[in-house]
């Protein structure tokens, strides 16, 4: 038998995880099982367990790949680089925009996907749990980046510029959290359900310009 190379390993484990990504985008996480894959890539079974001995090793490996290719700590830095030069108010509102245009950039199959790990967590919060520890810390998904930094950010502001805080930074950034998953559910639907209710109504640039708005106020602590 020929002995396997690393690009031969690393291209059927490509196509392996090219094929869980297009079931996981027409299928809840929760709902997909080997099998699926295993049809979806048109492989014999045996093949497929040569390289995963189970699906939640491919599904680790699919949110891994969609991290690495949709990373957002580089915008991120570029945005919180000019803070010396720019107002805090400026830089709140160039973070939101930089997160409007992220996802409208990564695209709807991608925020299915993310939506279907958030159910996951709801059905079966212990498998849950497992993958999310298997990812480790350097797996950091876009928002986690987002809300460590731009809290840091945030109570920075607040000790040199003098401001009062209506809520904590951290009960800010809970609500920031909280109200990113709103806008990726709106948009998502918005985007997929065939209704004239939905259709194109939620947009990414006029939410979180509201999410912006609402993060000033309370920095500012106008809700006093």
């Amino acid at each position: 038998m020929p002995r396997v190379t690393n690009d031969y390993y690393e291209k059927k484990r490509g196509e392996i995880i090219e094929a869980a990504y297009r079931v996981c985008t027409k299928k809840t996480i929760g709902s997909v099982d080997m099998k699926d894959i295993i049809e979806e890539t048109g492989f014999s079974h045996g093949l497929i367990y040569r390289y995963y001995r189970e699906l939640d090793e491919v599904l680790l490996d699919l949110v891994s790949e969609i991290n690495r290719k949709n990373k957002i700590d580089g915008r991120l830095e570029s945005v919180l680089g000019n803070a010396d030069f720019l107002g805090w108010k400026k830089i709140v509102a160039d973070v939101f925009k930089m997160l409007s245009d992220y996802m409208g950039e990564v695209g709807i199959d991608v925020l299915k996907i993310s939506l279907y790990s958030d159910m996951l967590a709801v059905s079966d919060p212990v498998r849950a749990a497992k993958i999310a520890e298997r990812l480790g810390k350097s797996e950091d998904n876009p928002l986690g980046c987002v809300v460590f930094a731009l809290g840091k950010y945030l109570k920075k502001a607040a000790k040199e510029n003098g401001l009062k805080p209506s809520r904590t930074v951290d009960e800010i950034m809970q609500f920031v959290v909280a109200s990113y998953q709103g806008i990726q559910t709106a948009y998502v639907l918005s985007e997929c359900y065939e209704s004239s209710q939905l259709k194109n109504k939620y947009r990414p640039k006029k939410m979180f310009g509201c999410l912006a708005e609402s993060v000033i106020a309370m920095m500012e602590g106008k809700n006093e």
